[in-house]
């Protein structure tokens, strides 16, 4: 093969993924013609992407409409066609795209589509605010995709935030005269090595650091306090799922707290955080002052508690109350956690005036990853500072 030849080969798949981008109208400049899988390929994001004069203008300015109409058997095809065209990652963004551009999540409270369907954690945020209009027919076929993304998120999360924590719990309770079986080895002879006896070749300890023994000495309280407004949707997923498993430590104590308007106590569903989440109401208004007079009421051991409001910070309830309540809590000791969200997307939308109102107070608000959630607790577990992203 020539170079000529490759450089013309490559020209023509350049072509090809820039005529799949722009749609084949008449602008797109490419004069390329689909055939086979590409023009399949094409079909199905023309159905969601696809544009005429009658439609919408999309968040980018571009009009646009779909073709997958209201019919069920369609939309079924469609599912199944992007599952067989693209990855994981992309059908589940052109998922996203189909019920916030069409409107399809109606079609969800059908068992038909949920069976169609590639589980997400957002996929779940749409079902857990369709649960009060969700038939008993559905509701079965919804809690199976809900309990398959929720198991794929513990095997991902619960090893690494058991190991973490243990090892904050362990560090927070080091004693200066420990038992023998409680010493920690490593760090006692790293703070003993100017006591080295070359003649001996030993060490000779002045001081022994050692371990408290956790499950029964060091007993903290974390208090998840979760704002449930639509925009949470995936932060009321990832948190329900750690509240099981901080729950499932028997060294923490865990208390999980859902709010709107109203307050809602899971703690007793913890076991099973797939019932926490339908125990959730996504949507309405925001008490944040309301949901931390409530936490405030359930801590007994200030020094040994940590509360980590998760939330907008959109308050529809009392300003001043709610940063007097903050400042009371950080003042009787109380390690307090403010997350933007707890998510893979980012910040989202959030007060910026109350977030910069915390952060006076010593309780800085930043999102927070999934995976940087066990370092972010066992640094509030140890009192040290929290690990906060500079994207914050």
């Amino acid at each position: 093969m020539t170079t000529e030849t490759t450089r013309l080969d490559g020209d023509a798949e350049r072509l090809r993924r820039w005529r799949l981008v722009l749609g084949g109208d008449q602008a797109d400049g490419t004069g390329v013609a689909l055939s086979g899988r590409d023009a399949a390929m094409d079909g199905t994001l023309t159905a969601l992407y696809g544009r005429n004069d009658k439609a919408g203008k999309s968040p980018a300015g571009r009009e646009r409409s779909a073709g997958l109409g209201g019919s069920a058997p369609s939309v079924a095809r469609w599912l199944g066609d992007i599952r067989t065209y693209f990855p994981s990652s992309v059908v589940q963004v052109m998922q996203r795209d189909a019920i916030d551009r069409l409107g399809l999540a109606a079609l969800l409270l059908e068992p038909e589509m949920l069976e169609a369907v590639e589980a997400d954690v957002h996929l779940v945020g749409t079902l857990l605010s369709l649960n009060k209009a969700m038939p008993e027919t559905t509701k079965e076929t919804a809690r199976a995709v809900v309990r398959k993304v929720v198991e794929d998120l513990e095997k991902r999360l619960a090893t690494r935030t058991r190991a973490t924590l243990t090892g904050a719990l362990d560090r927070s309770a080091r004693v200066s005269r420990p038992r023998h079986h409680d010493i920690d080895w490593n760090r006692t002879i790293a703070a003993n090595l100017k006591h080295y006896l070359p003649e001996y070749r030993t060490i000779v300890p002045e001081r022994l650091i050692g371990y408290g023994r956790a499950a029964q000495l060091v007993k903290k309280e974390v208090i998840l306090c979760i704002d449930q407004s639509g925009s949470m949707a995936a932060s009321v997923v990832y948190a329900s799922v750690f509240g099981a498993v901080l729950a499932s430590m028997r060294s923490i104590s865990t208390r999980m707290v859902v709010f709107d308007t109203s307050v809602v106590d899971l703690t007793d569903q913890l076991d099973d955080p797939v019932d926490v989440l339908f125990g959730t109401q996504l949507g309405g208004g925001t008490d944040i002052n309301r949901a931390l007079a409530y936490c405030q009421s359930k801590i007994t051991r200030p020094a040994e508690t940590v509360v980590v409001l998760i939330s907008d910070l959109y308050e529809g309830g009392i300003r001043d109350e709610m940063l007097k309540r903050v400042a009371a809590m950080k003042a009787s000791g109380v390690q307090f956690v403010t997350l933007l969200a707890l998510s893979d997307e980012g910040a989202p939308a959030y007060d910026r005036e109350h977030a910069a109102a915390l952060a006076a107070l010593g309780a800085p608000a930043f999102a927070c990853t999934p995976d940087l959630f066990p370092e972010v607790m066992a640094a509030a577990i140890e009192k040290r500072p929290l690990p906060i992203p500079d994207t914050a």
